[in-house]
């Protein structure tokens, strides 16, 4: 069967790092361009299609109005583009050498994934809490509701290939949460999709704030999936620091080549890349080509073998939250629902009506990520938790440690104190890799 985690696969036993953008546009030429020029990097890439804000929040009287007058959205509105412009649009290109994934953050996501699959692709992201928690106010139980609608019908397509779904928990709120967590979350929405039929499933992290941290949740997340996916196709994907990302080239792609690398060494199969555009602008197309080659570049030259890591405790915390939610309900979507209404999943710094906010973390002098607070989380004895969540000036600091991190050593290295020129600074990348 192809699809989506066949390519994937086929890619990790050759030693290969999938690389992918997190690439949209509203405009239909300029969105078969970015596909194109994704294909043709020379790289091993997925494409993507990432869907507009209004597409997201179920706004399709906007959406139509915006494609009415002409005016630029932020993301491909596919639900309302004619099925046969998004025919049109992948024609030639989307197939077993170059699956397309489309990204989307709706907690309600029936109509979005109805035309995906009508449009003849088989692969998405998201899930019940990642793509409720941080980007809605809709109730949870309603977006498990939603979910599962979708899900099931999603799972029997198989006209154009195995469907695969990619859980977003991994990321929930993009920093300042502590990795167990991530994992858990992770972990959740992937035997969520599996109950409901879908046997090809990718299991998210994203990248934080210290690279021994993280290494150790990886290997954490790759154990516990195992352990708790049996009988079913799955890998992992990385996603490049989605907090405040560094302002200088050099920052940018170090930040990017580091992401690589820890794929390779935490056994990941794919890496959704960021650019040197990310702290001003939408990034353009050639902007993310070049931050898919750096991160192929790094991660085709980076050592594989296995890692030793410090244990402190992810993989215990992560299963004791897996196996508390797991103990509510026989539905594990109910069970979901039900562990966000009394705190057993509690995201730092989500302000959901649903989430109980009894939870806090900080980024420590090592930059580890850690608890200040782990409410009704069933922790007890397995996380260090203590002090104030801090200042508000405090909190900034935390948000903006990776930008002044790599950018501080982007300016260090560039002897002057000032921004290398892009085409210097992705050549240094480069170089650092050994190609």
């Amino acid at each position: 069967m192809t699809g989506f985690g066949a390519f994937v696969a086929a890619a990790a036993r050759r030693g290969e790092l999938v690389v992918q953008p997190r690439m949209g546009f509203g405009d239909v030429a300029r969105m078969r361009a970015g596909l194109v020029a994704t294909r043709d990097a020379g790289v091993p890439a997925a494409g993507t299609i990432t869907l507009d804000s209004f597409t997201r929040t179920g706004d399709h009287g906007s959406v139509r109005a915006a494609l009415a007058e002409g005016r630029q959205l932020n993301g491909y509105p596919i639900v309302d583009h004619p099925l046969e412009v998004t025919r049109e649009m992948l024609a030639g290109l989307c197939g077993p050498d170059f699956p397309v994934q489309v990204r989307h953050g709706s907690p309600r996501p029936q109509r979005i994934m109805a035309a995906l699959v009508a449009a003849g692709l088989d692969a998405t992201e998201g899930g019940p809490i990642s793509y409720c928690l941080p980007y809605s106010r809709v109730p949870v139980a309603e977006s498990v509701r939603a979910w599962t609608e979708a899900v099931r019908v999603f799972a029997g397509q198989r006209e154009h290939g195995r469907p695969h779904l990619e859980t977003f928990g991994g990321c929930m709120m993009g920093q300042l949460c502590p990795p167990a967590l991530l994992v858990a979350i992770s972990l959740l929405e992937a035997m969520f999709f599996r109950g409901l039929g879908l046997d090809s499933v990718s299991l998210s992290y994203a990248q934080q704030t210290h690279p021994g941290q993280d290494l150790e949740a990886l290997l954490a997340l790759r154990a516990l999936a195992g352990e708790f996916l049996p009988a079913t196709e799955w890998h992992i994907v990385v996603y490049a620091y989605m907090g405040s990302f560094p302002r200088t080239p050099g920052g940018a792609l170090a930040l990017v080549a580091d992401a690589a690398r820890l794929c390779v060494r935490g056994g990941a199969e794919r890496l959704i890349v960021k650019t040197t555009a990310e702290a001003h602008r939408i990034p353009t197309i050639a902007e993310n080509v070049t931050a898919l080659r750096v991160a192929s570049a790094t991660a085709g030259v980076e050592d594989g073998r296995a890692a030793v890591v410090e244990d402190t405790g992810i993989a215990a915390q992560a299963r004791a939250v897996v196996e508390a939610v797991l103990d509510l309900e026989t539905d594990l979507g109910a069970g979901l629902a039900r562990a966000v209404r009394i705190g057993l999943l509690d995201v730092p710094y989500c302000l959901h009506p649903d989430n109980a906010r009894r939870t806090g973390a900080t980024v420590d002098a090592a930059g580890r990520l850690r608890w200040t607070r782990t409410g009704d989380l069933p922790l007890r004895g397995l996380a260090d938790a203590g002090g104030e969540p801090g200042t508000a000036e405090q909190l900034l600091r935390a948000l903006s440690y990776m930008e002044r991190k790599y950018d501080d050593a982007a300016l260090n290295a560039s002897g002057d104190g000032r921004e290398q020129p892009l085409a210097a600074a992705t050549t240094s990348a480069v170089r650092r890799t050994g190609q």
